[in-house]
């Protein structure tokens, strides 16, 4: 009957208020008093060996879940929509609104009426009876029934606690969802490029995209419609440009203004040679050179400039409202403190677009900028970004703290990579190829001399003058197993010097082996230095033994750079020696089947992209990539080392190659030493 519960036992309890008897099983009747009585000292009998089991569907049919977002749908000041939203228009998300934060009460996972949780707030008895049935209403649930507002939460918080499903409430993690507009929002969201309101390839544009780039046209359209900006983050190779271009153009026909890309200056005649290729109606100025000008600008224009001129023209180009920016190669903008990013963020705009096939290089601090300039303040402060995912993110990929950050990234950010399924099955394999060599005689006397002489000094030293140490060493180091010659600063050779210039350096010898073979077989060649000095030395030597070199660097003017890449293409020359950090994005090289790292970075994500100049979409031979490692020196020993050490390979992922000024001198000594590690 109401208020009344029948309670089961095996063996009968002394003082039982029911008829029973002792060693069979029988039942009481519990009134309301009894039952609010057992739910208080439930825990205590717990803690007394007396379980108490309650029918599953009694206690569970009710449940309270936190809900943020307004119920009516209404574009007040706490809904996600801004004021004066079209009929029909999806609403745009803002980080200043306020939404209503509250419990909401449900049965069987409806949600009560209003009226219905107060009747469950003022129940005498938790014994209930609600739309017909008896269900168990815990104090819990109905204090929360009774005291309905939490509050309100700012759009970040809203949004945060709607993609991961969770909120703290009073120090408790308690399950929560959205309502109103904002469900409609993180549904959108959360179907990210796989939309079944596919947007179709805009007017104008004369390629036919791929699949996996017609996916991400309509995650772009769908995303920025909702008021976010957004980072595309496809391997190198796989076409983010044309993706682009094709969202440029779709947000032109459904938003007018005109468009600016930010790109370093080797993409400038890239960018505006695949506009005119791919969208040839589609007006491109290029703001670079002494005559450039923003005169002829108009809603429908592309313009195109350098992050270079974004730092020394910030003022003219922030003049204009932007219906679209686009950075490309975004990470020149990782750090935000620096001037680049901060003139990037002055630019009035009303989406933003980030591309970046390596998003994060060194660290989460990295991705944070991207996701904080397509979308400011969405994120919260660096601070407490960090403090709240990226620290234990970084100490544990597979950690709690990485699994919700990578949710609440997801629906800004699309990574694709050239090995997902699907993605470029027409894209031949890659393989990589360590070579390692050893050192001549002259290279290793003059690497341990170094080491002997800077290390001694290195300890004599503290603070700035000691990582300047450090960075003169290991910079030292590296010339020298590049080669005598750079580390001492020689002319390049002649072409009577060419067999004695092979001979000193063990890694150039095993380079002309490896380009006379390349040779033989009718292929091409990528060779890749992080130093310039070395790239013209090598450029010099292979000119004498006829291979006919390129040389691609940073002082390479714009229009000779260009050529350079053309005459590359067209096959009028076998080799092209590239600088790492002016080649390293924004090129296409794909007539190269053979990529050779004369040097390493010390970054991984560097050399990837290096190898994405020929590993791309319009390869179509397999690509073979050539690591040349001088044995038993700091080169081998690096990746040893950031295995075996936890605490150096989390400072190497979070700070590059600074990082090696934190070792002690015991740690400098053993990774600089000559000869087999100890």
């Amino acid at each position: 009957g109401a208020g009344e519960c029948r309670w089961w036992w095996r063996s009968g309890p002394a003082g039982c208020s029911g008829r029973c008897s002792r060693g069979v099983p029988r039942q009481c009747v519990l009134r309301s008093g009894d039952i609010v009585a057992l739910l208080e000292q439930e825990a205590e009998l717990a803690g007394a060996g007396v379980r108490v089991v309650w029918p599953e569907r009694l206690r569970t049919a009710l449940s309270a879940a936190a809900v943020v977002g307004t119920p009516d749908g209404g574009t007040d000041e706490g809904s996600p929509a801004g004021p004066g939203r079209a009929a029909g228009e999806r609403p745009r998300f803002s980080v200043t609104a306020l939404l209503d934060f509250r419990w909401q009460v449900a049965l069987d996972g409806a949600d009560l009426s209003e009226e219905e949780m107060d009747a469950l707030a003022e129940a005498a008895r938790p014994l209930v009876r609600v739309r017909g049935q008896w269900v168990l209403a815990d104090p819990v649930l109905r204090r929360r029934a009774r005291h309905r507002l939490l509050g309100r939460l700012p759009g970040t918080q809203a949004l945060t606690a709607a993609l991961t499903g969770t909120v703290t409430v009073a120090d408790d993690t308690v399950a929560c969802r959205p309502a109103g507009p904002l469900a409609d929002l993180i549904g959108v969201l959360r179907r990210g490029e796989h939309h079944p309101e596919a947007v179709p390839s805009p007017a104008g544009l004369t390629a036919a995209l791929r699949g996996y780039q017609q996916r991400a046209l309509t995650w772009l359209a769908h995303t920025t419609r909702l008021g976010f900006g957004a980072v595309l983050a496809d391997d190198m190779g796989l076409g983010k440009t044309l993706t682009a271009l094709a969202f440029t153009l779709h947000h032109q026909q459904c938003a007018p203004g005109p468009a600016l890309v930010v790109c370093p200056a080797s993409l400038v005649a890239t960018w505006c040679r695949e506009a005119a290729r791919f969208a040839p109606r589609l007006p491109v100025v290029a703001y670079h050179g002494a005559e450039r000008t923003l005169e002829a600008v108009t809603d429908t224009t592309l313009v195109v400039t350098t992050y270079d001129l974004l730092r020394r023209d910030a003022a003219r180009l922030a003049e204009r409202h932007w219906g679209l920016v686009v950075a490309d190669e975004a990470q020149h903008a990782k750090n935000p403190a620096s001037a680049t990013a901060r003139r990037l963020r002055a630019l009035p705009s009303t989406t933003r677009l980030a591309l970046s096939g390596t998003p994060v290089e060194n660290n989460l601090s990295e991705l944070w900028s991207l996701l904080d300039w397509t979308n400011p303040g969405l994120f919260g402060p660096l601070t407490a970004f960090r403090s709240r995912w990226a620290n234990a993110a970084e100490k544990n990929p597979d950690g709690a703290e990485a699994t919700e950050l990578g949710r609440i990234v997801a629906p800004f950010l699309l990574r694709r990579r050239k090995t997902d399924p699907g993605i470029a099955p027409e894209l031949p394999a890659k393989i990589d190829r360590p070579r390692p060599v050893q050192l001549t005689t002259e290279q290793a006397g003059l690497y341990e001399a170094v080491v002997r002489e800077t290390l001694q000094q290195i300890r004599d030293a503290r603070g700035i003058e000691r990582n300047g140490l450090v960075f003169k060493l290991l910079t030292a180091l590296k010339q020298i197993t590049n080669h005598p010659a750079h580390y001492l600063r020689e002319q390049p050779p002649t072409s009577g010097e060419s067999p004695a210039f092979t001979a000193r350096s063990a890694k150039t010898a095993a380079l002309v082996d490896l380009l006379e073979t390349i040779r033989a077989s009718g292929e091409a060649a990528l060779v890749f230095t992080s130093y310039v000095a070395m790239g013209h030395l090598l450029t010099a030597h292979l000119t004498h033994l006829g291979h006919d070199p390129l040389f691609l660097h940073g002082a390479t003017p714009l229009a000779e750079r260009t050529r350079r890449v053309d005459a590359f293409q067209a096959g009028r020359h076998p080799v092209m020696v590239l600088s790492l950090k002016a080649a390293g994005t924004g090129l296409t090289l794909t007539r190269a089947a053979h990529v050779v790292h004369y040097d390493r970075s010390w970054n991984a994500a560097v050399e990837d992209q290096a190898t994405d100049r020929a590993h791309r979409i319009g390869q179509h031979r397999t690509v073979t990539v050539h690591r040349l490692i001088t044995r038993h020196t700091v080169e081998d020993r690096i990746d040893e080392l950031l295995t075996r050490k936890r605490a150096l390979a989390s400072a190497v992922l979070t700070g590059g190659d600074r990082a090696l000024t934190r070792l002690t001198d015991r740690e400098l000594a053993d990774l600089v030493a000559l000869g087999e590690h100890r």
